[in-house]
């Protein structure tokens, strides 16, 4: 989503890579005895090799031995997983969902024992048997790749998996859920770790901070040097079972004033800036590095975070705002066009751009001319579009809601309304990459995180999806 964006295509060259390096790495620890088994499967899983899964899935939950001999046999159904076909993998999921989920007999007893349970220790214990009735012996076998190396970071990309296949097969949605809760309890923020990247950072997680960033590309050693330079901070999560894999990160510049284009504060040519006497903190780019943590939120806990730190380091920072894209503006205006929306444009509006296109409907000429990418090199059309452009966006980002809720509709302004920001300033060609073109007509927003108010404008927001905004930006929507 967004500027906490999901890099979708980066991770799943890095799961394809991790499963790859993996197959090698448990080969030692599930020994010659699993590897043999492995080796008897067929890459799609026939008919023929479900009885044999099945057998090493129970073996697996017998937990027979000792712990070496509990990782072998993780590390062997690990390794069979890995070297099946994307069809036997889907069949491999689906044994998984489909018979090692709750026991529906045990768990219709417990209910009657609940129901029938008095007050008290009888009801407490009911209340046990039905909890440990609900847990499905698959989650229990999940849990056993943690004690293997890499084991949650296969769990993270596993996941990562079974959501691309949810939507077409939805008997494995409850398999995904359940490893959606083990990883929401191993990945709570209590048990992350904030790092500042530097220059001098590990080469490996600086190659990944370069493959994960997916809001505004980095071009090379060079570019990311600058992102790094003495008028810059990175800021990452980090959890102890994965610690060269960052989960989410911040790009931080230390300026004077607002920012408000892009392209400038990303320039490797750009005279070096004075940290000891900015007085303002741009967060400019956000990356959920990890699809397989997505809904796993602990974005807004990184910023408060970097804000504490930044504000120990520097004093004299008193303002702390983003630099944020608008990814679905445009595809929201495109949709009010194509619909033909009555009111969508004002007298004033109509009356421009009919002239602009020498007579065409308002409408049909304010699609016309988005269309052309060019546009932003004619002064006049620049002009004309500015206050028109402005002004849905200021809408968009301030009353247009997703259905059934009050929360924004651009994922981007939902993830800072809900941290307690305000949207403060829209910036006519902030950003004017193709990118930045094509998702938002070139705009971009600064949202503030007030310190004074961040509590009240979550409140607000979280309660009633009430949108807290500067007084320019309710001028806009006057």
């Amino acid at each position: 989503m967004s500027e906490i964006k999901d890099v979708n295509r980066t991770s799943s060259s890095a799961a394809a890579s991790l499963f790859a390096s993996l197959k090698g790495l448990w080969r030692e620890i599930a020994g010659p005895d699993e590897a043999g088994r492995i080796s008897a499967l067929s890459p799609d899983l026939g008919d023929a090799d479900m009885a044999a899964l099945r057998a090493r899935m129970r073996d697996c939950l017998a937990a027979k031995g000792g712990e070496v001999s509990a990782r072998a046999r993780a590390a062997g159904l690990g390794r069979a997983y890995l070297s099946l076909s994307a069809v036997g993998r889907r069949r491999f999921l689906g044994v998984l969902a489909g018979e090692f989920g709750p026991e529906p007999s045990a768990v219709d007893q417990a209910v009657l024992a609940l129901t029938g349970a008095g007050d008290g220790v009888s009801r407490a214990a009911a209340e046990r048997r039905l909890r440990a009735a609900l847990e499905p012996p698959r989650l229990r076998l999940l849990t056993q790749f943690n004690a293997l190396p890499e084991g949650v970071k296969f769990l993270v990309d596993l996941r990562a998996e079974l959501m691309r296949l949810v939507a077409d097969e939805p008997a494995l949605a409850a398999l995904e859920g359940d490893l959606r809760g083990l990883l929401a309890s191993w990945f709570d923020v209590g048990f992350l770790e904030m790092e500042r990247i530097t220059w001098r950072s590990p080469a490996l997680v600086l190659e990944k901070i370069m493959a994960y960033e997916a809001v505004h590309a980095i071009q090379g050693w060079g570019d990311l040097k600058n992102r790094l330079d003495s008028d810059r901070r990175l800021y990452a999560f980090f959890h102890p079972r994965m610690p060269d894999e960052p989960l989410i990160f911040v790009e931080v510049a230390l300026v004077k004033s607002m920012a408000g284009n892009v392209q400038d504060l990303l320039d490797t040519a750009a005279p070096l800036g004075d940290a000891e006497t900015a007085d303002t903190a741009i967060f400019y780019s956000i990356n959920n590095a990890q699809k397989g943590l997505a809904g796993i939120s602990f974005g807004n806990f990184l910023i408060k975070k970097v804000v504490d730190d930044l504000s120990r380091q520097f004093p004299q920072i008193r303002t702390f705002a983003t630099l944020s894209p608008i990814p679905g503006f445009a595809n929201w205006l495109n949709r009010r066009l194509v619909e033909g929306e009555a009111g969508l444009l004002n007298p004033a509006e109509h009356k421009s751009l009919t002239r602009l296109s020498n007579g065409l409907a308002a409408k049909g000429s304010l699609k016309t001319l988005l269309s052309d990418p060019g546009w932003t090199a004619d002064p006049r059309l620049a002009e004309a579009l500015e206050p028109v452009l402005t002004r849905l966006a200021a809408r968009y980002l301030t009353r247009e809601k997703r259905p059934g809720g009050g929360q924004a509709l651009d994922p981007v302004a939902h993830f800072h309304l809900s941290n307690g920001a305000r949207v403060e300033r829209l910036n006519w060609l902030g950003d004017r990459s193709a990118n930045g073109l094509a998702q938002s007509a070139g705009l971009m927003v600064n949202y503030l995180y007030e310190l004074g108010d961040i509590e009240v404008n979550h409140e607000a927001y979280s309660a009633s999806g009430a949108v807290a905004m500067s007084g320019r930006i309710r001028s806009l929507l006057k």
